[in-house]
């Protein structure tokens, strides 16, 4: 699995593997049943904390990524579309909060933002 730890980010590691192993399940390169490796080998191949990487794997859990099965693993969780929809709005906001502040401090208006939104959806 390839996980890019960065310990000059200022996001904890097990929130790294949270964020990246979302974001392969979102995206199609980790499909509804895939295995995911044990806790102890991606500890092993990232070189952390066994602790780190069961943090990791409680909070895909929590969220309703993946599913755990004692002595079987963990496996990518049936998607739950109005799910992957939710996150998929959470993650379009997030980008949409940076441009509106940009604007903001650039004088742009309100219209002029949601022209450009309109062109670049393919509506203008």
């Amino acid at each position: 699995m390839d996980i890019i730890i960065s310990n000059s980010s200022g996001k904890p590691i097990y929130e790294q593997i949270t964020s990246q192993i979302k974001n392969m399940i979102l995206t199609g390169v980790l499909k509804e049943g895939d295995a995911l490796p044990s806790m102890r080998l991606l500890a092993k191949e990232l070189r952390i904390s066994v602790i780190t990487t069961k943090r990791a794997y409680d909070d895909l859990e929590r969220d309703g990524f993946i599913e755990s099965f004692t002595g079987k693993g963990s496996f990518v969780a049936k998607k739950n579309v109005e799910f992957v929809r939710e996150e998929q709005l959470k993650i379009a906001e997030a980008y949409l909060k940076n441009a509106v502040e940009t604007a903001k401090s650039s004088g742009i208006a309100l219209e002029e933002l949601q022209e450009i939104l309109s062109i670049l959806y393919g509506e203008g």
